[in-house]
């Protein structure tokens, strides 16, 4: 399997299409957000730094950067525990890596442009109030006519959706040539359910499908790429293709089905996601599921995405840390698996060591380098090139 080692470009962070003129400055912006990384919340504000050269040449991709504003407490939200030990899971249908963390993305100048909060949906939530769905929309700079589209879904525990999350692993795929839109998606805190945010993404796909000459989208080659919680719900849309009783809302015209899937350490079975660690932590879980309620109890059966899946499924492609301490490694195994009995296409990759993620939020700034080396990101461009190609993995 080849590793494209292309150095796909840096992010403009402006609605305009017009690349920044060069220069050697360096460029941030600093906006307060609600942020969850992974599986944790907390107040952050959100500094995205970019760091300008010369136009052509490599440099380190540019990444949102996230910390607590000082003096600021903590808001009242859900928290979530961490296990202290994972178990060893079965990988013997998966492809176990170790990654060289030294060996680390790089990105070009002006590669890359950005129409950013673009409102893809306007949703009525619960309480009354209306909320906009806004998402920002990557560009290869270089003249094309039509691109694959990849829809990344962040994570955030179901209790957040930052668009802005994993800059620079999206800027690199946009630089390599595809189109990358970055969408948010209703959450827990503002009463929706997974019905909910599979809806958000399938919406933010016919959006895109019905503006497709604005931004250069070729309809027939869709992917969805997703972090934890958002893995969740990549996978949910890519084995409910065909199910109408998601398409609720805009451009109900366009078709909202994905031709492959990229679940980054997304849960499945919800009920079980403390299986792999501690049994202190699986007692605490056993008492007290935050996420369940996300579920709407159903879990077992129409929140599951085994419950859908079947040999006509899109291709996915999963990857999961063997030191996740937030999401079972089984999680996604499961989901293999089953996708693997019914004759579909799902591909499974462990990175020995890695954890859940970028977790740098948390004062990890180590955790985030397996999944940026050229690697693991090699692994992901290749799949997106041949399965939205031909449909082969």
């Amino acid at each position: 399997m080849s590793h494209d080692a292309t150095e796909p470009g840096i992010h403009s962070e402006a609605t305009a299409v017009t690349p920044e003129v060069p220069t050697s400055n360096v460029a941030s912006s600093a906006v307060l957000v609600r942020a969850v990384g992974a599986l944790g919340c907390m107040l952050l504000v959100c500094l995205v730094t970019s760091v300008q050269a010369q136009s052509g040449r490599s440099q380190p991709c540019p990444k949102t950067q996230m910390s607590m504003p000082p003096g600021m407490p903590k808001p009242a939200m859900p928290t979530i525990p961490v296990a202290t030990s994972v178990a060893a899971s079965d990988t013997s249908t998966s492809v176990v890596i170790r990654p060289d963390p030294a060996d680390q993305i790089t990105c070009r100048q002006n590669a890359v442009q950005t129409h950013s909060d673009v409102v893809f949906s306007t949703r009525a939530l619960a309480d009354g109030n209306q909320i906009r769905l806004l998402m920002d929309i990557q560009i290869p700079t270089s003249p094309q006519r039509q691109r694959p589209l990849i829809v990344y879904v962040p994570g955030g525990g179901f209790m957040s959706a930052r668009k802005e999350a994993a800059l620079d692993l999206r800027t690199y795929v946009a630089g390599a040539g595809f189109i990358v839109a970055s969408i948010e998606y209703r959450t827990m805190m503002n009463g929706a359910t997974f019905r909910d945010g599979i809806a958000d993404v399938k919406s933010a796909i016919r959006y895109l499908r019905a503006n497709a000459k604005t931004y250069g989208v070729d309809t027939k080659r869709v992917a969805v790429w997703g972090e934890s919680a958002g893995g969740y719900l990549v996978s949910m849309v890519g084995v409910t293709n065909g199910v109408k009783s998601y398409d609720i809302g805009n451009d109900l015209d366009q078709n909202s089905d994905v031709q492959a899937v990229i679940d980054k350490y997304g849960p499945s079975e919800l009920v079980k996601i403390a299986e792999d660690f501690n049994p202190e932590l699986q007692a605490a879980y056993a008492i007290n599921n935050p996420f369940l309620r996300y579920m709407d109890g159903v879990e077992k059966t129409v929140a599951n995405p085994i419950t859908y899946v079947k040999a006509s499924d899109p291709p996915f492609l999963i990857f999961h840390g063997s030191q996740d301490r937030m999401v079972s490694p089984t999680q996604t195994l499961v989901l293999h698996n089953a996708l693997r009995r019914v004759g579909a296409r799902s591909t499974r990759y462990v990175l020995e060591g890695a954890g859940h993620g970028d977790l740098a939020f948390f004062g990890d700034f180590e955790s985030g380098l397996p999944w940026s080396t050229r690697q693991t990101t090699g692994i992901m461009l290749d799949f997106l090139k041949h399965a939205l190609a031909d449909g082969t993995y």
